[in-house]
């Protein structure tokens, strides 16, 4: 935590980047699947013993990586190099001026605007650069792989994590935007009482090498009270419409 965050009270941002500032109809997660697939299966696994072990370390620790670092020693640079970092990203996607406007347009003066993402460093900055949106985020919370035993969403240490980089003691200062249900409800648990779930209804996505069809009311809130689901990120100017900035009428 830099001294400039430790003394900064505004309040923090936090948008997801994977399926949240790119469309699930980019594929990107699918060919991340294929690619995790394949990882597990070079290590001498059957396909059927690949699939279900990528499902069960997914669902078990967050990521599948977690996984296998713990139980097959795997080295994640190696992992990141040929899954996230073999990606043809530069294909995939292309820069969105509107949604640069919608981040260009929050009051900076009154809150800062960070990312957070599950991915490694290295696919989290090369993702903004291609989107034109590096400049956008004061800073992005990452998983660090190099880390022994590194945590993520949708666990408790990782949105504490990333209070303690943003130099945040209250939670109720954390605003959070991201495409998994259960991203939001592990952000909820913590106190981050104000969080969005971006849905985009009628597209597929890919969670654990399964393919997941996004549908109205698939995942049901498990904390009280509703929360608020846009299935475009222009809705955030109703929804969150304090934290941009006023013009006059």
């Amino acid at each position: 935590m830099t001294v400039e965050h430790a003394q900064d009270d505004r309040p923090v941002v936090f948008f997801d980047i994977d399926n949240t500032l790119y469309s699930a109809s980019s594929k990107i997660a699918h060919a991340m699947g294929v690619r995790i697939h394949a990882y597990f299966v070079s290590l001498g696994l059957s396909d059927e013993d690949a699939s279900e072990l990528h499902l069960k370390y997914y669902t078990q620790y967050g990521l599948a990586l977690r996984g296998l670092r713990r139980h097959h020693n795997v080295d994640p640079l190696d992992f990141d190099e040929k899954c996230d970092g073999s990606l043809p990203l530069e294909e995939m996607l292309k820069p969105d001026p509107r949604l640069r406007q919608l981040l260009q347009d929050i009051d900076r003066s009154r809150y800062r605007v960070w990312a957070l993402t599950n991915a490694y460093r290295p696919h989290a900055e090369r993702v903004l650069k291609i989107l034109n949106l590096r400049d956008q985020f004061e800073e992005v919370v990452f998983c660090d792989y190099q880390e022994e035993d590194f945590t993520c969403k949708p666990e408790p240490g990782y949105y504490f994590q990333a209070m303690r980089k943003a130099g945040v003691q209250d939670p109720a200062k954390c605003l959070f935007v991201d495409d998994s249900r259960g991203n939001i409800e592990g952000a909820r648990r913590v106190g981050w009482t104000r969080c969005v779930h971006f849905r985009e209804s009628g597209l597929e996505t890919m969670e654990g090498g399964r393919v997941k069809h996004i549908i109205e009311d698939q995942e049901r809130p498990v904390s009280g009270d509703e929360v608020p689901v846009i299935n475009d990120l222009q809705q955030l100017r109703e929804v969150w419409s304090d934290i941009f900035i006023q013009t006059e009428q």
